[in-house]
């Protein structure tokens, strides 16, 4: 399907979150005791540090291999093989000259099929398509 006909929920766009909105005052005490603790585990455990490694690796260049130069001042140079000085020309075409085959007849799906009889012929009209 094309993006065209789909509706608005799958949208990418307009899904800004607005203000936390709490079913009662101790719902909002609980999840903010549950933060506090949430950080003090992290600061416990040192995993802001591990953060701030993944944050500055992430932001550091990235090493490019120098481009090597194989044909150097002191690298030999290995000759080619000598040119044999035949002509490439292209082969004549090929022609059938026989008389064995008495045509081609299309079978299902445009598959095209020698045809060596008449016999042969018949059956391939008579097959169901």
């Amino acid at each position: 399907m094309t993006m065209h006909l789909e509706g608005p929920w799958l949208s990418t766009t307009g899904k800004k979150k607005g203000k936390k909105k709490w079913a009662s005052a101790e719902a909002k005490r609980k999840s903010e005791q549950l933060d506090e603790s949430w950080k003090e585990l992290i600061k416990r455990y040192g995993i802001e540090e591990e953060q701030r490694k993944k944050k500055r690796a992430l932001e550091a260049d990235v090493w490019q291999p120098e481009p090597r130069n194989y044909r150097g001042s002191n690298e030999p140079k290995i000759p080619s093989l000598p040119f044999s000085g035949g002509a490439c020309t292209k082969p004549p075409d090929k022609i059938y000259t026989g008389t064995m085959i008495k045509g081609i007849a299309t079978m299902h799906k445009s598959n095209a099929v020698p045809v060596f009889s008449n016999e042969e012929a018949q059956d391939i009209a008579k097959m169901r398509r």
